[in-house]
């Protein structure tokens, strides 16, 4: 049975999908059968690996529309990548989690225990926020993730989601591990970032840090991988390739 991540804070642009994704890559490029889950009603992430509006998507899956081997799809480049979209075609995943999600709150819980099977690694890109989309995402996860960006107001958000997720696992009786944090966009010159860094350290949770680099931004841009994407020769900074590998080894040990 596939390990199921899901990275979620309930505040936006701490970059989800950007380490979501990118952890997916890399899962994929070392051989691992990877199945990438877009729970986000926007769709980024599917807008960042495929080019072409599929045929299928998580909104048509959960609505009976379709099996959920239809709407997966394998990312090109990357053999062992594959992907469930979300391309907010008319708001259709919205619009089902605020209409129809309330009376199956375990359908996302059994869908992707259907398909773990067929898959060595699930990761679910979930919105911010915590209504009922990314409450089932959550229940259906083996662990959830906290990527946070070297801000105060992100350290709020992490005593907000601890306190609703706690609440969530006692109400739906769910055992989704907490363990980990990521700080994304950190630079060491900057004493806000070091002080917010001290400060999460303080916590029962392992830290880890993401630096800044822009070629994250110009490799979504591009639609590709950021571990295999080069600007005039250039990729990612070894420092960052240095993390992420670290990253990569501890989330899935």
């Amino acid at each position: 049975m596939a390990k199921t991540l899901s990275f979620h804070l309930q505040k936006g642009g701490v970059g989800k999908t950007t380490i979501s994704g990118t952890l997916a890559c890399q899962s994929a490029l070392d051989g691992y059968r990877t199945l990438f889950v877009d729970m986000d009603p926007q769709g980024n992430a599917s807008s960042w690996f495929l080019k072409e509006t599929p045929a299928y998507e998580l909104a048509d899956v959960v609505q009976g529309k379709c099996f959920v081997d239809d709407a997966i799809i394998p990312i090109p480049d990357i053999p062992q990548l594959f992907m469930l979209p979300t391309f907010g075609i008319g708001g259709t995943l919205k619009l089902y989690a605020e209409t129809k999600l309330a009376e199956e709150p375990f359908i996302l819980q059994d869908l992707i225990k259907e398909v773990s099977p067929s898959f060595d690694r699930i990761i679910l890109d979930l919105s911010p926020g915590l209504g009922r989309l990314e409450r089932a995402a959550l229940i259906s996860s083996d662990e959830v993730i906290t990527p946070m960006t070297p801000e105060v107001f992100s350290l709020d958000g992490l005593e907000i989601f601890i306190d609703e997720l706690d609440r969530l696992k006692k109400n739906l009786r769910s055992s989704v591990k907490h363990t980990k944090i990521i700080i994304n966009s950190f630079d060491n010159r900057i004493r806000q970032h070091r002080d917010i860094y001290e400060a999460a350290m303080q916590g029962k949770f392992t830290v880890f840090k993401i630096p800044v680099d822009p070629l994250f931004r110009k490799a979504q841009e591009a639609g590709k991988a950021p571990q295999q994407f080069k600007v005039r020769g250039k990729g990612l900074k070894p420092v960052t390739i240095e993390a992420l590998m670290e990253l990569n080894k501890e989330v899935w040990r």
